[in-house]
């Protein structure tokens, strides 16, 4: 028989104490995410507490005062417990005449109380011998002995009233009816009687709010501490000391502040060091710009100062400085043309015209157009292009300005004789191509900085010589404004510039063919 061991009473027991841990763990967390909660669990908590010191303040100041007095309730009780002790043996069936008066005799004798035996018309028939009376009136002594037994019958405190005290009963003497009254004077002792004063009042109430304020300062002191701490860090960060961060403390609403504040301030802290570094390039780029203004400039002017002041040997040195002037003018322009168009790039003033191309056979015409040049230079281009079409969407004029001033950068600063070579690989929904050249190695912190305007690696390097400094800067605000990137990499005497575009609509399709490795 298999047994359901799901009903067994230790799976019973860990259920219940598994729903109760996770029951315990929901609520906490949502204890610890919420101030609402934590100020209602604090204010209950706070509450309890000061409920249970209100009780054990009004018990602890609680007074029981002693108080010593008379009590005859005792004495009266020995009265009456001799008198049913008589009557018991009078009673008793073994017991003959002869044996209860003898009884008689003896107790009476030897008993510290009156006793006496009466017959029914209250004649006096036995007798202690301190007893005076012969005859007793039955009725009065009957009323009195009710009023003592209704007395000591419903007294539950302290007899404190000294008086003689009757116990009568009837017995059978066997010849004759009569009745047994035992009196005397109860024996008085001392006891003692507690009163109780409460203490509930101003005292107990006072106790309680305190320690009902108390314990609440106690359990939010932690919370307003960070409150403070939050205050002190506004200031902090107001005073400009961006650096400052709040310490996290909690998942409620005050943590989730003071990550907000420390994210405030981690993002004022980098606009204002983007807005310094704008400020530091903007600097640069006006002396830059001076700078490679002026060169071009002040030879065109010079070469003209000299022509108009005819200022020249012959006609041949005369066109040799037109023609060097020309050439400055041209310089010049093209550094002019380059930073409007940097301008309007960075200001994202100047719309793409996309349409939808082959990347591969854009770069091969590319390719092209830069053989002679790289023969001049005794470069060779050697160039890895895949057979399938890989589509893109772009603006051609950009992107082939963008591909145009890599390819002229590795030709002017590529070791000669030596190579470039050009590879275009597929990537999951992109397109890379990389061109690279032999030449110095470039260290990483200076590669990041390829791509700012106006740098340049050799600090010595001119307009004359190291071009205006825009050509990377204009290239990557192309490529990013059509989704890409573009960076530069340096391994050894290698150095190598990659783009990275995105592949748009069926880039499968094999050109009529196709490209190969070709080596020009």
């Amino acid at each position: 028989m298999k047994l359901n061991l799901r009903f067994f009473p230790f799976n019973f027991i860990g259920d219940l104490l598994r729903f109760l841990r996770r029951s315990f763990r929901l609520l906490r967390d949502n204890v610890l995410s919420s101030i609402r909660l934590q100020l209602i669990f604090t204010f209950i908590v706070c509450s309890v507490a000061a409920v249970i010191v209100f009780s054990l303040t009004s018990m602890s100041l609680s007074r029981q005062q002693e108080y010593p007095q008379i009590d005859y309730s005792r004495g009266m009780r020995d009265i009456e417990e001799h008198a049913k002790y008589m009557v018991n043996y009078l009673k008793s069936p073994v017991v003959n005449e002869q044996e209860a008066l003898s009884f008689l005799n003896r107790e009476m004798q030897r008993s510290e109380y009156k006793i006496l035996v009466l017959t029914t018309d209250g004649k006096v028939l036995y007798k202690t011998a301190d007893a005076p009376e012969t005859q007793v009136d039955i009725y009065n002594l009957f009323a009195n002995t009710v009023s003592d037994r209704i007395t000591y019958d419903s007294s539950t405190d302290v007899v404190n009233t000294r008086r003689e005290f009757v116990s009568f009963y009837p017995v059978d003497l066997k010849s004759q009816k009569a009745y047994l009254v035992v009196s005397g004077m109860p024996t008085p002792e001392i006891t003692y009687t507690y009163s109780v004063t409460s203490g509930v009042g101003p005292v107990s109430l006072l106790t309680s709010v305190a320690a009902f304020v108390l314990l609440f300062y106690w359990m939010t002191k932690r919370k307003m501490k960070h409150v403070e701490s939050l205050a002190d860090g506004l200031l902090e960060i107001s005073k400009g000391n961006l650096e400052y961060r709040i310490a996290a403390s909690g998942k409620d609403e005050l943590g989730q502040l003071g990550e907000n504040i420390n994210y405030m301030a981690a993002e004022l802290n980098r606009t204002i060091e983007e807005e310094r570094r704008a400020e530091r390039t903007k600097n640069e780029l006006i002396t830059n710009v001076s700078h490679d203004l002026r060169t071009p400039l002040t030879l065109i002017i010079g070469y003209l100062r000299l022509l108009k002041d005819k200022n020249y040997e012959d006609e041949k040195q005369a066109d040799s400085y037109v023609n060097i002037a020309f050439s400055k003018s041209e310089k010049l322009k093209r550094l002019i043309d380059d930073l409007f168009e940097y301008t309007k790039l960075s200001n994202h003033g100047n719309r793409l015209v996309t349409e939808r191309v082959s990347l591969n056979e854009l770069l091969e015409q590319l390719l092209e157009e830069h053989v002679g040049h790289a023969e001049e230079n005794q470069l060779r281009l050697l160039r890895d292009l895949p057979a399938e079409r890989l589509l893109v969407q772009i603006d051609t004029d950009k992107i082939i300005r963008v591909f145009d001033n890599l390819l002229s950068n590795a030709i002017k600063y590529s070791e000669k004789p030596g190579l470039i070579t050009v590879t275009m690989t597929k990537e999951p929904g992109w397109v890379k191509v990389c061109v690279g050249n032999r030449g110095r190695p470039i260290p990483k912190e200076e590669l990041e900085r390829l791509f700012e305007r106006f740098y340049r690696v050799d600090a010595s390097r001119t307009s004359e010589s190291g071009g205006s400094g825009l050509g990377l800067a204009i290239a990557k605000s192309i490529v990013e404004s059509h989704g890409g990137e573009i960076w530069g990499e340096s391994e050894a005497d290698e150095v190598r510039f990659c783009v990275r575009l995105r592949l748009d609509g069926d880039e499968g399709v094999p050109p009529s063919g196709g490209y190969g490795r070709i080596g020009v």
